[in-house]
């Protein structure tokens, strides 16, 4: 079974797709992380995350280890990862990766576009949303927890710029499939949000 989450930035998508992926007994990718090591390779060779060439040649040499890597997930990983990531050469070159992940024995892969270009005939597609106001909370408290100085009103305006350049970028916009099942977290703990979408998914695929 293929189990796609799509959906914005901090909708509590990966958590859901992690606790999915272990009661469902099925591999889990975070295809963020793939575009947060890109745009930190880029980084790291001192190029600009917007640069095509400079992307391109990252995304073809990512490894593995690089997925490993403890600064993917500060307030400069994201803002990288959107940038690559608006770049058509980037995403073919980690589509390959993404499908042969899948493709060994099925996965849960949470992302931006895993239902509508990655797996588009997956068995479940889920798009986790949730306010930007819910949203802007949670990474905040994400980042506050790991250390990191960062005022709510800039981490709001960083997931609302995330936001649009993801529903407007030419490669890959953001957007739920035609038959992904619209999730909306606001008001849903971790918790909730697990238990209603194992539900919805036992309910739909029964073992």
């Amino acid at each position: 079974m293929i189990v796609a989450i799509d959906g914005p930035a901090a909708a509590g998508k990966g958590t859901l797709a992690r606790r999915i992926a272990a009661a469902l007994g099925l591999p889990y990718l975070d295809t963020g992380l793939l575009y947060r090591a890109v745009g930190r390779l880029v980084l790291d060779a001192g190029a600009n995350p917007a640069d095509p060439a400079a992307a391109i040649a990252a995304a073809e040499r990512l490894a593995e280890a690089d997925l490993r890597r403890p600064d993917l997930r500060s307030a400069e990983a994201d803002r990288a990862a959107s940038q690559v990531a608006s770049i058509p050469g980037v995403r073919a070159a980690l589509l390959d990766y993404q499908r042969r992940y899948g493709g060994r024995h099925g996965a849960v892969l949470d992302g931006r576009d895993i239902g509508t270009i990655v797996f588009p005939h997956a068995e479940v597609k889920l798009f986790v949303t949730a306010s930007l106001e819910a949203r802007a909370a949670r990474r905040h408290a994400e980042l506050t927890g790991r250390g990191e100085t960062v005022g709510i009103a800039a981490v709001q305006a960083d997931l609302a710029a995330r936001d649009e350049a993801d529903a407007n970028r030419a490669a890959a916009p953001l957007r739920p499939a035609a038959d992904a099942v619209l999730f909306d977290t606001t008001g849903m703990d971790a918790d909730a949000a697990f238990e209603r979408a194992i539900e919805l998914i036992r309910r739909t695929h029964p073992a």
